[in-house]
Formats: C-alpha cells, sequence, structure tokens
C-alpha cells in the first residue's frame, strides 16, 4: 500500500501565442493551492514577459521545469492563458503533448472553436474553457472574461490619449482656456464602463452608449451622460448578461443616430462585441470622414473584425487625418497585473473543482458544467456541439 500517493500536480506552460505577455498562475496564490494538496510546476520562464522571474516560483516552492514535455508529461491538469483553441497556429505543436485524462484550464475561444477540440476531445483530454465561466453569483470571483475586459477598457483609453493631439482634462491658464477631449465610448459592457471611468478620470466630457437601456444608470453613475437611442430595441440582452447580436436593420438606424455624436468627438471607443460572432459594424467610412482630423477611434472589437467598417485589427491607421487604432489583445499590454487577475480567477476555479486533494467533474455542478468542453472523449457542451454541427448522438 503506498501512503505517500502523489499529489495533484497542476503545470503552467510558457505561453506560445505571439506577443503574449501574461502568465496562468503567479507565486503569491501558490501557497493556496499548495494547502489544498496541489503541487505546482513551472516552465522555465514562463513569468518573464510579466516581470515575474523563476525564483520568485521557486520562493514559493513551485518546481521550476526546463523542458516543456516532461511539464506536460509530469502534470496532471494544465494552466494556461491561451488554450490551442485561441492559439491555433502555435498552439498546435502542444496538441502532441497532453495525455489521456489530463485536464486543461485556459481560454479556448470556444464559439468559434476549430478541429483542435475534437483532436483534444479524441485523446481524453478534459478542456475547461475560462469563456464559458456562468454570469452567476457565485462565479464572479472566476469570471476571467470580466477581468480581462477591465483591463482593456483601461487600457483603451491611454492609447486614445496618447495618440490625440489634445489634451483631456480642461485647463484654465494664462494662455487661455483649454477645452477638455470628447469621448464616446460604445457598449457600456466591463470594458465600456472602465473606458468611461477611466475617461473621466483624466478629465474627459464622456458620453456612452449601449443597446441594453438597463445599463443607463450605470454609465450615468460614473459621471457621463448616456446617448438616448429611441428605438424599439427588443431583448438587447442574452441569459449570459451579454449583449447580443441584433438585426441589420437595428444597426443601420443606430448608425444614422450616431453619426452625430461620434462627428462631435475626439476619442470614440467601441466595445460592441458578441460572443462567437463577427463584429457589427457600427462606424461606417463617411462617419470616419465626417471626424475632426487628429481624432482618435480605438476599436476593442478588432480582433473580431472590428466595429469600425476602416479598422485593420492589429493595426493603426490613419483615414482623412483620422486615427484608427485596431488594437490586439490589449490586456497582455499590461502583463503584471492582467496575470495576477487571471491567475486568481484561474485558481478559484480549480480550487472549486479540487476536492480532497483530486479533481472532480461534477457536471451537477452549474460552474463545471457549464465550462466543461470535452469530458469522456467527447465534445459535451450543448453550445460548442451545436456550433460544430454535432447531432445529440455523435
Amino acid at each position: 500500500m503506498n501512503d505517500n500517493p502523489r499529489p495533484l500536480t497542476i503545470g503552467i506552460p510558457r505561453e506560445t501565442y505571439p506577443g503574449e505577455s501574461r502568465v496562468a498562475l503567479i507565486p503569491d496564490l501558490i501557497p493556496k493551492l499548495t494547502k489544498a494538496g496541489i503541487k505546482v510546476k513551472v516552465e522555465a520562464g514562463a513569468g518573464k514577459a510579466a516581470g515575474i522571474l523563476d525564483d520568485d516560483y521557486r520562493s514559493k516552492n513551485a518546481e521550476v521545469v526546463g523542458d516543456r514535455k516532461e511539464l506536460f508529461e509530469s502534470c496532471d491538469i494544465i494552466l494556461q492563458v491561451r488554450g490551442v483553441g485561441a492559439n491555433t497556429q502555435a498552439g498546435r505543436s502542444d496538441l502532441g503533448l497532453f495525455k489521456q485524462n489530463q485536464s486543461v484550464i485556459a481560454f479556448f475561444e470556444p464559439l468559434t472553436p476549430d478541429k483542435s477540440l475534437k483532436e483534444l476531445a479524441q485523446k481524453g483530454v478534459n478542456v475547461f474553457s475560462m469563456e464559458l465561466m456562468p454570469r452567476i453569483t457565485k462565479a464572479q470571483s472566476m469570471d476571467a472574461l470580466s477581468s480581462m475586459a477591465t483591463v482593456a477598457g483601461y487600457k483603451a483609453v491611454l492609447l486614445a490619449a496618447e495618440k490625440l493631439p489634445r489634451m483631456f482634462p480642461m485647463f484654465m491658464t494664462a494662455a487661455g482656456t483649454i477645452a477638455p477631449a470628447r469621448v464616446f465610448v460604445i457598449g457600456a459592457g466591463v470594458a465600456g464602463l472602465q473606458a468611461i471611468a477611466t475617461a473621466k478620470r483624466l478629465g474627459g466630457v464622456v458620453k456612452g452608449y449601449d443597446i441594453r437601456p438597463a445599463v443607463k444608470e450605470q454609465v450615468e453613475s460614473l459621471g457621463a451622460k448616456f446617448v438616448e437611442m429611441e428605438l424599439e430595441a427588443g431583448n438587447a440582452e442574452d441569459k449570459g448578461g451579454y449583449a447580443k447580436a441584433m438585426g441589420e436593420e437595428f444597426y443601420r438606424k443606430q448608425r444614422e443616430l450616431m453619426a452625430k455624436v461620434i462627428k462631435e468627438s475626439d476619442v470614440v471607443i467601441t466595445t460592441a462585441a458578441v460572443p462567437g460572432k463577427k463584429a457589427p459594424i457600427l462606424i461606417t467610412a463617411d462617419m470616419v470622414k465626417a471626424m475632426s482630423p487628429g481624432s482618435v477611434i480605438v476599436d476593442l472589437a478588432a480582433e473580431r473584425g472590428g466595429n469600425c467598417e476602416l479598422t485593420k485589427p492589429g493595426e493603426t491607421v490613419e483615414v482623412n487625418g483620422v486615427y484608427i487604432i485596431g488594437t490586439d489583445n490589449l490586456p497582455s499590454s499590461v502583463p503584471f497585473h492582467a496575470s495576477q487577475m487571471y491567475a486568481r480567477n484561474i485558481t478559484t476555479f480549480l480550487l472549486h473543482l479540487v476536492k480532497n486533494g483530486k479533481l472532480e467533474i461534477n457536471t451537477e455542478d452549474e460552474i463545471t458544467s457549464g465550462t466543461l468542453i470535452t469530458h469522456n472523449g467527447q465534445i459535451v457542451n450543448p453550445q460548442v456541439r451545436e456550433i460544430m454541427g454535432l447531432s445529440k448522438d455523435a
């Protein structure tokens, strides 16, 4: 009889997505895992881009492993920022490293899945997607999407302020009065509300808009003016609390009504994205043409095609003197705190799954079943199965 069974072991690989600077676990959280009977292994250099050294992990009794293959072979659970579904090129080299009954927790972009999810299922890997965390009170501390949206909304305003040839606050000077920057934030989810708050802190005059009238109070509580759209939006919110896709006729009328506000704005920040779908076009080329030279658009939906017709994902373009920033992976540009927030989310989730030093996949639990994509060799998440065209019996 083995009186000292091997403890549950988690592995933290170095992220391989181009430009990804975050890491899935920070050293300060390791004692919580150790207390729960979990051993931590970290690939050498995993935290370097976030300002975390290997010795920082060692100081918390984590084992630093130099070989990636060895890390995967020796761990029961892999924690990542970007799983292979969200890292479709570089991430594919990890597919051969996973083993049967291993689990992985990460962002996977499961609502735009590729064949990697099927391959992981066939290998017998349990995949948990952080994007699918239910929006319920019990899971708030595990909501990594909201954490990353907070970082993106904050950084979007800083990018705009750096590019704008004006200062944000009003100044009364001997040289005269300097008018404040006029900022328009489209979308009042977590990213939009953080953008509004940051723009207000910098001294801008801020307006906000969302297709969900219920968020008016939140926008106004931050000191911004809510732009009223006299439209019958119907139910503009899905069961998870996210804005849902509306009909093209709705978006056409919306664009007409917003054209005036955009024309009067120095900075426009767009955050309108629907999970798994192409972002709606809210700013047309004609609207950009009507903006004053030097104005700035920061498009947080660039990775899903962009809310601006002229956005180029991952690039900053200038059109008629207007700068359009098609930001890509913005949370990674603040890697220290983004890693800190993500690590807390994923650690809380991991500890929710682990009971008495073992991973328990309880499909009766709403949080577990909501995030579980593959189990027992199958794609099990109903939403993902529908998107992949899998029948109930497949």
